[in-house]
């Protein structure tokens, strides 16, 4: 699932799909080929604007697109909001997405992946506060020692 999460774009190759979306754009003929191709492109960058971008397009295809092509819209939402550790919503989208289809190794991978990166993160933000709760009560027991001491 990592080489997926860590694939990224070449700039260059970005320009190309951003300049074919762009025109379709202005001359009113974009299809929804060509905007999942841009769509996922920016979910590729290395940069969580791009990648926002990318969502909101794919969210768009989604409330907009094709019934049948819903279901891929819906893993790669997840991806994007993987990518931009909105694990919730990833977490609910993949949910979704296994209801319909609950076999799918790919949705049952990212999905390992999302809680994991869940579990992980959580547990380093409760070290982080306990860390920071540690040091704050040492700073004060300290100052009540030395006014206790006066």
């Amino acid at each position: 699932m990592e080489e997926i999460l860590e694939d990224y774009i070449s700039s260059e190759d970005l320009k190309q799909y951003e300049a074919v979306y762009h025109k379709k754009l202005q001359e009113g003929q974009v299809s929804p080929k060509e905007q999942f191709d841009y769509a996922w492109c920016l979910i590729r960058s290395k940069y969580p604007t791009d990648i926002r971008r990318g969502v909101v397009l794919l969210e768009d295809l989604f409330q907009t697109g094709d019934a049948n092509a819903k279901r891929g819209y819906m893993y790669y939402l997840a991806i994007g909001h993987t990518k931009l550790k909105d694990y919730n919503r990833a977490l609910n989208l993949l949910s979704k997405f296994l209801s319909i289809e609950p076999a799918n190794r790919q949705a049952q991978s990212l999905q390992k992946y999302v809680k994991e990166k869940m579990r992980k993160e959580g547990l380093l933000g409760m070290a982080i506060v306990g860390g920071a709760a540690l040091a704050i009560g040492s700073v004060v027991g300290i100052g009540m020692a030395l006014a206790k001491n006066k």
